[in-house]
């Protein structure tokens, strides 16, 4: 079955999309839209701070911070108004455990069709892609943005 898909290029885009949907949780993935790859712990910090000091008028129950790199923040965000994860080496999307008893509707945020699209289709989750023009992107995340132009009709009804 076919999931839901909408492009944001835009952080603005991307609240409204969220506003649309009014999912229970939201998964985002770490780079680009909360810390730029390469970033140090600040960055990460001040992203993650920012994207739940965002997200506090969409209301979710669950937010989870999801990336394959390795960086963590020095401590695990927290909110008084939702439950939040973060994992690091999610291995998305191939590994579904961590995310199999978060409430349901939700949503992934992300930039890659092949790896956070995919794991919204397998978890049934709606996909928010975000697609901003950002100069300076890692040869990896922009050979993976061509797998998922391959893969997006497959997966995604209105992409």
């Amino acid at each position: 079955m076919k999931a839901s898909y909408a492009r944001a290029a835009t952080p603005g885009e991307v609240w409204a999309c969220l506003t649309a949907l009014r999912a229970k949780t939201v998964i985002f993935d770490v780079e680009p839209l909360v810390a730029f790859w390469d970033t140090d712990q600040g960055a990460l910090e001040d992203g993650i701070t920012a994207i739940l000091a965002a997200a506090v008028g969409i209301r979710p129950d669950s937010v989870v911070f999801a990336t394959n790199s390795t960086r963590r923040p020095p401590m695990p965000p927290a909110t008084a108004w939702a439950t939040v994860g973060y994992l690091a080496s999610a291995r998305k999307p191939l590994r579904l455990a961590a995310y199999r008893d978060l409430p349901r509707p939700g949503v992934v945020v992300g930039d890659q069709v092949a790896t956070d699209g995919v794991l919204a289709w397998r978890l049934g989750y709606a996909f928010v892609h975000y697609t901003p023009q950002l100069p300076g992107v890692p040869l990896s995340p922009r050979l993976m943005r061509q797998v998922g132009r391959l893969v997006r009709p497959l997966l995604f009804r209105n992409a």
